[in-house]
């Protein structure tokens, strides 16, 4: 279970704070739920995801979290540039208390993120769409109660994102997911609740089809 209690975010600028970018935001998302994020461009989706995951934290309020969380898939944060895709693997690997099998679960991340010969180089090298492909395959490397998608199905070919669609559905009997995606048809597959942030509140649909209704609504027509 994760539990968001009146959440605000606000960034500092070279003027002083910023606008407020979410508000009091309030929900629960109960264990093995599937739930996707919407709003506009701008709205506050990867802040809310970012803080969610523990990456960053709000202004105002708190997050508990009854579970264990992953890092958002798709971010690009995170990972040390100078090192390696294999040398930051395993930092996550021992940081997480697996180092007992770390050769295996190496393994399933270099394969998993086919980025080949890649893997071996600097990630201060990568591309944007290699780095968020080695922050997925880290994921799944270990267990989580959720998982945390920011845009991941649209960072590779679409034999990966085949693979990356394969390995949600896997998912679907053991965890939950949070999920930020532009695409409706994508949301609409993998998520049964959605969490619709506007002007910088939240608000819980406990059907995503409600959710996509009340954020075109606002869209001009």
């Amino acid at each position: 279970m994760i539990i968001v209690n009146d959440v605000h975010k606000r960034y500092q600028t070279e003027h002083g704070p910023g606008k407020w970018v979410l508000q009091g935001v309030n929900f629960t998302i109960p264990p093995k739920l599937n739930v996707g994020l919407i709003g506009a461009n701008g709205a506050g989706k990867s802040t809310l995801l970012q803080i969610v995951a523990g990456v960053d934290q709000p202004t105002k309020g708190y997050v508990e979290r009854k579970c264990r969380v992953s890092w958002p898939m798709g971010f690009g944060g995170g990972l040390q540039g100078s090192l390696t895709g294999r040398q930051n693997s395993k930092f996550v690997c021992r940081i997480h208390g697996h180092s007992d099998d770390i050769p295996d679960r190496l393994a399933f991340i270099q394969d998993f993120a086919e980025i080949g010969v890649a893997f071996e180089q600097p990630v201060k090298t990568y591309s944007s769409g290699m780095r968020a492909r080695l922050q997925f395959a880290m994921s799944l490397a270990f267990n989580f109660d959720f998982y945390i998608s920011d845009e991941v199905t649209a960072v590779g070919d679409a034999s990966f994102n085949g693979k990356a669609e394969a390995a949600f559905n896997n998912l679907a009997d053991q965890a939950g997911l949070i999920m930020v995606s532009h695409g409706e048809d994508t949301l609409k597959k993998f998520c049964s609740a959605g969490i619709w942030i506007h002007q910088g509140k939240a608000h819980w649909f406990n059907l995503i089809d409600d959710a996509l209704y009340a954020y075109k609504d606002t869209l001009p027509k």
